[in-house]
């Protein structure tokens, strides 16, 4: 099964910035930020990734986003 997986990382590392520093730049609040990064939220707000894109005059997506296996959780 494929799951969206966010790369904040990647643009944070590029960018040589905080997860703060992003929030300020982009308009985005730093929690939602955090959430995204660690798979805690479960919906994309595209006006995010739209206000990630135009800060950093990203034309790809797919340097945003991108389809990922998803890890299977067991309960065991």
């Amino acid at each position: 099964m494929k799951k969206v997986s966010v790369n904040i990382g990647y643009i944070l590392e590029k960018e040589n910035l905080s997860l703060r520093s992003l929030a300020d730049k982009c308009g985005i609040r730093h929690a939602a930020l955090s959430e995204l990064i660690n798979g805690k939220r479960q919906n994309i707000n595209f006006g995010h990734i739209e206000r990630i894109a135009n800060t950093f005059n990203i034309e790809d997506i797919n340097e945003i986003i991108s389809l990922v296996e998803a890890e299977e959780e067991n309960d065991v």
